[in-house]
């Protein structure tokens, strides 16, 4: 979910050759080569996941798994969320926070019978796991999972392709998870991922990830989909993606993040406070923020692009965009961007700078496309 520049040597996913194969145009993205496409294009790959089923290979993402007692009342103390109250197998959207109150990282934690398992962003995984390790390691034991491949299974059909192999997981809801055995392979399955569809994400030993890619795309309704056709659906469906949207300088608040703050963490509740910038966001919980992440919808064909400044009708600037692109889905250019909150009201007039012009653009609400997931 982030992109990341390096000297390095690029890093390659358990699937790198099957890409190759496939006929992806691979591009550096989180330090590793990845498939920004294959041979369809970006369009087709979209619209086949809004209609079928994707796959797309996310293993360079971090997964991890807390051990202990404490792990749970530890994790506390780094986010803003209820992870004590976390039942058994449901998996909730987190975010690690500073004490200024931005944000770190966005992370997905799953509470499983024996540990809480956890997927971060690919090009923050060192600096989350060193974070973990510093931070609680002397609580709870953090056990990074290099050896475990992760595969998003995405789309309305992705179910019934999914099935097939183990016909247990059409009984999942969204945000839940379930150990599955997949092409004779143990797997950890969550009904989850980041395109606003249906769909699934698959932990996988490393040694049978390509195995079970092939025994996946074998099914009708699946085709491989690249990072620039994730970048575009995610978009549609509003989500962040960090180091872009969301970073170290925007707080839950500003980003618009607080239907993921329960209650029971927020000013009031019976565990408030107690993690980093805790003071900073439960005041803007209470008062609220002097800005706000919101959506744009151009009004004319012209894509505007993140980086493009965003001014009111009388010229004077107000912020920059973080992610745009022409969604697909909705046939107009989208974008998300943060103005001051006296500018954020559904319906407001804006422009965007493109190329020293003035495209008119109107703050909308998010989604764009409409989320589907199962609950």
């Amino acid at each position: 979910m982030t992109q990341a520049s390096s000297a390095a040597p690029l890093l390659t996913t358990p699937l790198h050759a099957l890409h190759l194969e496939l006929g992806a145009r691979m591009v550096p993205f989180g330090g590793y080569d990845m498939p920004v496409q294959y041979r369809e294009g970006i369009l087709a790959e979209h619209r086949h996941t809004r209609t079928a089923a994707g796959l797309f290979d996310v293993s360079h993402m971090g997964q991890l798994r807390l051990v202990g007692d404490e792990a749970a009342a530890a994790l506390e103390t780094l986010v803003p969320m209820d992870v004590i109250g976390l039942p058994v197998l449901k998996q909730r959207y987190a975010l690690f926070t500073n004490e200024q109150g931005g944000i770190l990282d966005d992370l997905m934690i799953c509470r499983r019978p024996d540990d809480l398992f956890v997927v971060v962003n690919a090009a923050c995984k060192a600096q989350d796991t060193a974070y973990l390790q510093e931070k609680i390691g002397a609580r709870c034991r953090v056990e990074p999972l290099p050896e475990r491949a992760l595969l998003a299974l995405q789309g309305p059909q992705a179910v019934t392709a999914l099935a097939r192999l183990a016909p247990s997981v059409s009984d999942l809801k969204f945000m839940t998870g379930a150990f599955v055995t997949l092409d004779g392979a143990d797997c950890f399955v969550t009904r989850s991922g980041y395109t606003g569809e249906d769909g699934f994400e698959i932990s996988v030993p490393a040694d049978r990830a390509e195995a079970l890619a092939r025994a996946l795309l074998a099914q009708p309704e699946v085709k491989p989909i690249g990072l620039g056709a994730r970048d575009t659906l995610r978009l549609e469906a509003g989500l962040c993606l960090y180091g872009h949207d969301i970073d170290t300088a925007t707080t839950p608040v500003e980003a618009g993040l607080t239907w993921a703050i329960q209650k029971v963490r927020r000013p009031g509740g019976e565990r408030a406070g107690g993690y980093s910038g805790a003071e900073i966001i439960g005041r803007q919980l209470t008062e609220g923020a002097a800005r706000k992440r919101v959506g744009l919808v151009g009004r004319e064909r012209t894509p505007v692009r993140e980086g493009a400044t965003i001014v009111a009708a009388d010229g004077r600037e107000l912020g920059r965009v973080t992610s745009g692109s022409l969604g697909p889905t909705v046939g107009q250019p989208v974008a998300m961007a943060y103005v001051p909150t006296e500018h954020a009201a559904p319906g407001t007039e804006l422009f965007a700078l493109v190329r020293d012009k003035r495209v008119p653009m109107t703050v909308t609400g998010m989604p764009f496309a409409p989320q589907r997931y199962v609950r």
